[in-house]
């Protein structure tokens, strides 16, 4: 039996890949960017020094192949996780012993996160703003009692608060869009988060917060359209 609370109708999106760009397509007919899209185009030269430096350091055949092993990690953590969500049944791993550590991340976030959920509203929710941009969260819904945008997230290494900021931005934008689109209020957000290695970190958004990292995810947008229509 699911999990979710159907308190809003949510709208599916549909995904296109323009010039090698992510693109969603919302009701209105437009096509618009997707929020990791925006954040990957406007990261800051240090950001970008960094990532090539990381790759020079490891070299590219070892740099592409911890960033796939990483991907496929993070996407079975997500679909156990989502599964749970959806059917209210704890699924079990196969015998691949990558299934079995993704799986064994996901009952990581389930006991240290899903557990204070009051009310899950939408797994995997498409959310945008009309003609600029669109996006998925992995869940909406009652973190300890108050609206809120969560994320599911695998990691190498336990991250530093200092590198995430990309973290904030997206559950900003994400929020943004739920309360375009659905009329809500919504001021908070949850990063739950694993490392392979089974260590739980949580970042949280606050509502006192809120009002620094949307002038911040505006000026993400205004930047990424200039860069377009130059």
């Amino acid at each position: 039996m699911t999990l979710l609370v159907k308190k809003f109708d949510y709208i599916p999106l549909s995904r296109a890949s323009i010039n090698g760009k992510r693109k969603y397509q919302t009701p209105d007919g437009g096509k618009v960017a997707s929020v990791t899209t925006i954040l990957d185009a406007t990261k800051s030269e240090e950001s970008k020094a960094g990532l090539a430096q990381w790759r020079a350091r490891v070299g590219d055949s070892a740099a592409k192949q911890i960033t796939t092993e990483a991907a496929n990690r993070g996407t079975r953590m997500h679909k156990y996780l989502e599964d749970y969500v959806e059917t209210g049944e704890w699924p079990t791993p196969g015998s691949n012993p990558y299934a079995k550590q993704s799986h064994s991340m996901a009952e990581i976030v389930r006991d240290n996160a899903l557990v204070y959920m009051d009310e899950m509203w939408g797994s995997e929710v498409n959310l945008y703003v009309p003609n600029l941009y669109a996006g998925t969260t992995d869940l909406v819904g009652l973190y300890k009692g108050n609206a809120s945008i969560c994320d599911f997230k695998q990691t190498n290494k336990p991250k530093k608060r200092e590198w995430v900021d990309d973290y904030f931005l997206q559950m900003t934008a994400y929020a943004i869009g739920h309360n375009e689109i659905y009329g809500t209020d919504i001021r908070e957000g949850h990063i739950f988060m694993c490392s392979q290695a089974g260590e739980y970190q949580q970042f949280d958004l606050w509502p006192d917060e809120f009002d620094h990292w949307k002038q911040e995810w505006w000026k993400k947008v205004y930047a990424y359209y200039e860069s377009e229509n130059t």
